[in-house]
């Protein structure tokens, strides 16, 4: 058996960040569940298990970790992670694989845009660089132990991108 706990992943552990458009509901939510887990405790390469793990936040991210240390994936290996996220999606109607560019807080709220709409919303001043942004290009379980992943916009490629100003050096 390969799955593991996110929690019991390393921080150099690899990470995939996919998100839906949408929160899930709580039925859907455990369908995602169920399809992930029976996945990650078959996924393999060449072969062998993979020690692998997933988080579901907020009902609407689902962040994938795997510890290369003791096997990389192979690119089989992606290509099945891929295709059963396509096909979780599917069975949701949801798009889990090429949902919207530009995840960010809005109050409490998690809205997905594309990046044309972002673009405005910062240019009519309704995001700017305090607004907490998901950050999904961070690539390691470290980023968003650290707080990279979920983060304001300041901190992230979206100050560069957008001209949010207050942009930090990543």
């Amino acid at each position: 058996m390969s799955l593991t706990t996110f929690e019991e992943l390393p921080d150099d552990a690899r990470l995939w960040l996919f998100h839906a458009e949408r929160p899930l509901n709580d039925s859907e939510a455990a369908v995602l569940r169920s399809a992930l887990e029976h996945f990650l405790e078959g996924w393999a390469a060449h072969r062998q298990d993979l020690t692998a793990a997933y988080d579901l936040r907020y009902n609407q991210f689902i962040l994938l970790g795997i510890d290369e240390s003791k096997l990389p994936p192979s690119g089989c290996s992606i290509d099945s992670m891929m295709h059963t996220l396509e096909q979780i999606g599917d069975t949701l109607a949801v798009d889990l694989v090429d949902a919207p560019d530009v995840p960010y807080r809005d109050g409490e709220a998690v809205v997905c845009v594309s990046r044309d709409a972002f673009a405005k919303l910062a240019a009519s001043g309704t995001v700017n660089a305090a607004t907490i942004v998901f950050d999904r290009m961070v690539t390691r379980v470290r980023d968003v132990r650290s707080g990279r992943w979920e983060t304001p916009a300041r901190s992230s490629w979206h100050a560069r991108a957008f001209d949010l100003g207050e942009s930090v050096s990543a």
